[in-house]
């Protein structure tokens, strides 16, 4: 009886860890823009998009990032990315923006990639593109929409929805980054950094890569069940001898019997 229990108690154990696990992968479907430490307000930083391929049988053969004015991005710079060609458009800012002491007529319209011939995100795989941008604007948050190009019938699919009044995730959210007050940060290591350490992160760091959380998230979670199933026959194992102890117990008291 008691043995059976344990049997269901590791069933039980490991589907709830495959559910555990099935969350994560359904959460980083969308495109995401993920920063290095701390981004902040009129400072640089290194933003990496992170655009997994959401079809079975077509590729991703573009991405388009469409910037905006409100607020406006004044400058950025694309990371090349080998077998894509990038293109960068900018737009006319009426009126100016004056960020520090410094004035700006112009704004990032637009950062483009395009797959060359024979390469493209294949189904089942995602890529990452950066940009290290900067001065950032005075907002809290800064949006960036976005358009994953497909190169079948699904085309283009637009991840520009912003996020619900109730704060729950729209079905295709607009990648976004929060933007903290202007002054010391805190880097990627945990530390304490100026202004000119998060700009230099942005120009020589790679971003802390999301494929790396979802592995962590794998192995704790995988860690999990084996733990639970390895608890359940540890204390099987344990009814098992206790069981066998007590037949031979019972044996020896028989024939201590027997004899006398």
């Amino acid at each position: 009886m008691s043995t059976n229990r344990l049997v269901r108690g590791g069933a039980i154990a490991l589907v709830t860890g495959a559910l555990v696990l099935a969350v994560p992968g359904v959460a980083s479907a969308h495109v995401t823009a993920n920063v290095t430490g701390t981004a902040q307000k009129g400072g640089y930083t290194k933003i990496t998009f992170r655009v997994p391929n959401e079809d079975d049988s077509q590729g991703t053969i573009k991405l388009a990032l469409n910037f905006g004015t409100n607020p406006p991005v004044v400058s950025a710079r694309p990371k090349p990315l080998p077998g894509w060609t990038t293109t960068v458009t900018k737009v006319d800012l009426n009126p100016p923006v004056t960020i520090g002491k410094t004035t700006y007529k112009q704004a990032i319209g637009t950062i483009t990639w395009t797959a060359q011939p024979g390469n493209r995100i294949n189904p089942g795989e995602f890529q990452e593109f950066d940009i290290s941008a900067g001065p950032l604007p005075d907002a809290d948050q800064l949006a960036i929409p976005a358009t994953q190009t497909y190169d079948g019938a699904k085309g283009d699919v637009k991840w520009d929805q912003p996020a619900m009044p109730d704060g729950s995730e729209p079905q295709h959210p607009a990648p976004s980054i929060k933007l903290a007050a202007a002054g010391a940060s805190e880097d990627a290591h945990g530390g304490m950094g100026t202004q000119a350490d998060v700009k230099n992160a942005a120009d020589s760091h790679d971003a802390a890569s999301p494929a790396s959380d979802n592995t962590a998230r794998w192995l704790a979670g995988a860690g999990l069940v084996i733990g639970a199933l390895g608890l359940g026959l540890g204390v099987g194992a344990t009814l098992r001898g206790r069981r066998s102890a007590g037949k031979t117990n019972q044996s020896n008291q028989t024939s201590q019997s027997g004899e006398a």
